[in-house]
């Protein structure tokens, strides 16, 4: 007779580091972890809202700068582009910091970090100054960027596969709410005739309060080592890939749409700062509260099916734009953009929630189980993320340039919303080939225990 497992420890608080974490140990999570965790959740909601309001601070601070700031439509698509791929390239850094210092430790510091680039800003946001001035100033906003690669990597540890499609949707969608909420405060600054400044001002306080904040209520996991071994073994697995090509076609859609929207309106249809800004920041806003519902759907039916069904919307949302931006159609051409940015939101959602799932099941084909088929989960899926958030990222690199080289080649963005279609398309393509299809190739289709007693890849 096999004898009851015993519940890890409460964990000890000492230094704000927990010696023992367990949450697949059922009795564990419900006497202890579940708190704990969804307290590290909330705060690490928060700092990671803030890291995207400063990342994103330039989709809304090129509204501001008009005519006598001597840049052109290209020069703001330029610099748009060039943040949105420093936010992409220190996610890979940041996915890392945790295992080193500690989710707790990580997040005091990349929060306080955020007051450099918001700063500088507020130093050098005037008429006057040069294009390479705003250029260099804007690269450093894209630190705020990597807070999510590092909030992601802490949370996946924190919580049961069976609950990570809801905490990482609900922390990645609380980090992404904080694009339509500077655009929102945006919005009352341009409306009040406030300048830039003064959004720049009003964030500084509150980062301080966010590392403040994580000082006093979150905390670091003992048994997350940094593991280089596991950050190698993520690259080379080809799943790490795949998914990150999914990735782009979701959030990269997402955080390129969201620094590209207000400059569309504004060079396609001819919006004022204050026209733009009353609608760019709808489609950021429903976007980021529909992921945690593209997390759970994908928990009850499984990630590759949601995603695959969202690529098929994606697609048509496009076609419509396309459609609305030949006939100008502004009315048409808005309400397509804000289902687009919903789907995007709701593909976050479930791609992301596919990647524990994927790397649990390899676990299992391997004949590991219970603890040992988590933890082997949790190492690979923490060390890919951080992979597979910078090459989505990357997705908002390509779509401002994209759209820098449609307006220049075509005078509007037509061009650039075809060449979406067809990713898209390649997106759905993939999709269904290597997590749906029936005949996968010899070994594609591994049997694993997750929510269910058995799953194959087309449940993760």
């Amino acid at each position: 007779m096999t004898a009851p497992s015993t519940a890890p420890a409460p964990p000890s608080r000492g230094g704000r580091w927990i010696q023992q974490w367990d949450p697949e140990d059922e009795t564990f999570w419900k006497e202890t972890g579940e708190k704990v965790a969804k307290r590290n959740l909330l705060f690490s909601v928060l700092s990671e809202h803030i890291g995207f309001s400063i990342w994103t601070m330039w989709s809304v601070l090129v509204l501001f700068m008009g005519p006598e700031y001597g840049l052109t439509p290209a020069d703001k698509f330029l610099l748009t582009s060039m943040v949105t791929l420093v936010g992409a390239v220190v996610r890979v850094p940041y996915t890392f910091a945790v295992a080193i210092f500690g989710g707790r430790n990580w997040t005091i510091i990349s929060a306080s970090l955020l007051l450099v680039p918001t700063v500088a800003a507020f130093a050098v946001m005037k008429p006057g100054t040069s294009f390479d001035t705003f250029l260099w100033i804007g690269l450093l906003a894209g630190i705020g960027g990597g807070n999510f690669a590092s909030s992601m990597t802490n949370i996946n540890a924190f919580f049961p596969l069976r609950k990570k499609g809801w905490a990482l949707g609900l922390n990645a969608g609380g980090g992404n709410i904080g694009v339509p909420v500077i655009q929102l405060i945006a919005l009352a600054i341009i409306g009040a005739s406030g300048g830039p400044r003064v959004l720049l001002g009003i964030y500084i306080p509150l980062i301080l309060v966010a590392a403040v904040l994580s000082a006093l209520f979150m905390d670091n996991i003992e048994n997350v080592k940094n593991d280089t071994g596991a950050a190698k073994e993520a690259a080379k697995d080809g799943h790490t890939w795949i998914m990150s090509f999914l990735y782009i076609g979701t959030f990269g859609s997402f955080i390129g749409y969201s620094f590209a929207f207000g400059q569309v309106l504004q060079n396609q249809f001819g919006r004022t700062p204050l026209e733009a800004a009353y609608v760019t920041f709808i489609g950021p806003l429903l976007g980021s509260l529909i992921r945690p519902v593209g997390g759970a759907l994908a928990d009850k039916y499984g990630g590759a099916k949601i995603t695959l069904y969202n690529y098929v919307g994606m697609g048509a949302a496009t076609a419509v734009l396309i459609a609305a931006s030949m006939q100008k159609s502004l009315g048409l051409f808005t309400v397509a953009f804000v289902v687009l940015f919903v789907l995007s939101g709701l593909g976050n959602g479930s791609t992301f929630k596919m990647i524990p799932g994927i790397f649990h099941t390899k676990a299992l084909a391997k004949g590991l189980e219970g603890e040992a088929a988590a933890a082997y989960g949790r190492r690979l899926s923490g060390a890919s993320m951080g992979l597979i958030g910078a090459v989505g990222a990357l997705g908002g690199v390509g779509i401002n340039l994209a759209f820098r080289q449609s307006f220049l080649s075509y005078g509007s963005g037509t061009g650039a919303f075809v060449a979406f279609l067809a990713f898209y398309a390649a997106c759905f393509g993939v999709t269904w080939a290597v997590y749906l299809r029936r005949t996968a190739p010899q070994g594609q289709t591994i049997i694993a225990a997750e929510t269910k007693p058995q799953l194959s890849y087309a449940e993760v």
